[in-house]
This record gives C-alpha cells, structure tokens and sequence, in this order.
C-alpha cells in the first residue's frame, strides 16, 4: 500500500451482540479509517433475535455469515467470527480490521492481529470492558454515533475518565519549559495512553472545540515557520502545569 491509497479494512461484526440502529453512522465512522473491502456480520439468522439486521444487511452490502447455536449457552457465533478473522488475515488482502463488538471475548484476537502488524479499530457500547479497549489501537463508543436532535448532535457517552485529569496530564507530559504544549502532541499523547477517548465522548466534535471551551486552560494560536500555518497551543492557567 501507498502512502496514497486508503487502508483496505475488514469490517466484522458481532450481530448478537451489536445493535442495527447505528450501521449507517457506523460504516460512515469507518471511512475515516480507510475503505471496508470486506463487511460481514456473524450470528444465527434464522432466530428472530436478529430480524432488525436483515434490512440492513441489503441496504449496506453486508454478507451474513451463518453460524448456528449448537450448545446451548455457549457462544459460537465468537468462535465462528474469530476463525473468519484470522483467515482473512493470512490471506493478506487487508491492513486492518474494524471489530465491532462489546464483548471481551475480543481481546485476545485483537491483541492477534496487531501482533501481526494489522491496525484494529474497535467499536462498542460504553459497557464494553476495559481490557478489549485497550487491545485496539482506537476504540470508538457507539453512544457517540447515535444522533440525539434535528441538529446532529451525537450523545455523550456516560461514566467517562476525568476530562481535567486527562488535559492536565497529557499538557505536563508534552509541554515546554513555558508551560505551553501544542495540541496535537496533547492529542497524541492521550489517544495513545486512551485508546478510547475522543472528543465526542464529551459533548465536542473536536478537540480544539473541547480545549477552547475548558476554563482552566488558555489557548493561543502560533504560526509555523512559515507564517502560512496556525498550529493551536494549550497551557494550563495560573501556572498549574508543573
């Protein structure tokens, strides 16, 4: 792959354990991240569990892939799904996978793929546990791609790490002697450190949004060395950063 050409994504989802209501906002989520060249989702389609999905599947090109419940009480529509992962994976026609899901279940296979070198893109309801959050490289709350009013705005999610502890933190670690850090190396440092986390979560649809509206923060714009470029800087006021 090009620097130019998108990342060819795999798309898998948990149906059992995903909702249909947010597909469209979902997939429209993933072109930030590349081009789904493959979509599929796993569960038992001949249950009535699953009849919100089958409009859904035509509508957005989404291959439904058969998996029937053998045992009662056990999950095989993980096991199905995982094996398909890992086929697509040695088949090398991808460069990551979007694995949508809350179920912890997870974890381990998106530990798998980054190993291989594949980047994993998460997505899930708040309730999903820490531990498959952290195994992707970002993870996005679905919460956030529900639309809440005739304006778009998108819910906020619920529950949430301290938005001051995370700002604080991210400036002290990135800043310079004066106290003042630029925004995208604060950005980088919590994305990296939080997978999770994204602006939305917290009511913005940006982070530059987010800092500018957080009292105990001042912000100033610098330009580049060419003068053509504003970058945006944060401080901590009353000298607080250190």
């Amino acid at each position: 792959m090009s620097n130019k050409d998108p990342a060819k994504l795999a798309v898998l989802i948990d149906a059992d354990n995903a909702s249909s209501s947010v597909i469209k906002e979902l997939l429209e989520e993933v072109t930030k991240f590349g081009v789904a060249t493959i979509k599929r989702a796993y569960g038992d389609w001949t249950t009535q569990n699953l009849v919100r999905w089958k409009d859904q599947l035509h509508r957005y090109a989404i291959q439904p892939m058969q998996q029937f419940a053998y045992t009662k009480g056990k999950n095989s529509t993980d096991s199905a799904f995982i094996i398909d992962a890992m086929d697509i994976l040695y088949a090398g026609h991808v460069d990551g996978f979007c694995i949508v899901s809350s179920d912890s279940d997870f974890t381990r296979l998106a530990t798998r793929l980054r190993e291989a070198g594949k980047v994993v893109y998460g997505f899930g309801e708040r309730k999903t546990p820490e531990s498959f959050i952290a195994a992707c490289d970002k993870f996005v709350f679905l919460e956030v791609l529900r639309k809440v009013d005739n304006q778009n705005a998108s819910a906020t999610v619920e529950d949430l790490p301290n938005l001051k502890d995370l700002l604080s933190h991210a400036i002290n670690e990135t800043s310079h002697d004066d106290g003042w850090a630029k925004l995208s190396a604060v950005g980088y440092f919590i994305s990296k450190n939080n997978t999770s986390f994204d602006p939305r979560n917290y009511g913005f649809t940006k982070l530059s949004t987010l800092v500018r509206q957080q009292g105990y923060l001042e912000c100033k714009e610098v330009p580049d060395s060419a003068g053509i470029v504003n970058h945006l800087h944060v401080k901590i006021r009353n000298n607080l950063h250190r």
